[in-house]
């Protein structure tokens, strides 16, 4: 599974596909998770629906509706451009090139330390 992208200014400078209000279902359910009473009292968790594709988006990142409509309708943005778009979807190039440059930047960090261990042995048997 591709994780979504989370900084903002990635995603202003994506294209990702228009969502229409008409295209969406929206409901607002009780929250769950950690929080006690405050979270299990109100209804402030959005359930996003995109009918044309099925797909179903749930946010309760926030405590307040408005941002948690606003970032359920970022989530499924993203999710309905890969689900039409798949591997041509600037959010699945993107993650890509981002898990690429992490699995780099752990081939470095193998290296420098195998260097590391390598050199103490040297010194080690230079010291006997």
């Amino acid at each position: 599974s591709v994780p979504l992208l989370q900084a903002e200014r990635k995603r202003n400078s994506l294209k990702l596909l228009e969502l229409s209000e008409a295209e969406l279902e929206e409901q607002f359910v009780r929250g769950d998770g950690p929080g006690g009473q405050a979270t299990n009292k109100t209804n402030n968790c959005v359930v996003l629906k995109h009918i044309p594709s099925g797909i179903v988006v749930k946010c309760h990142q926030t405590r307040s509706v408005e941002k948690n409509r606003k970032i359920a309708r970022e989530i499924l943005q993203e999710k309905v451009d890969l689900f039409y778009k798949g591997e041509d979807s600037d959010v699945f190039k993107e993650k890509k090139a981002a898990e690429k440059q992490k699995q780099e930047k752990k081939r470095r960090a193998k290296e420098n330390l195998e260097r590391k261990q390598l050199f103490k042995e040297m010194q080690q048997l230079d010291k006997e």
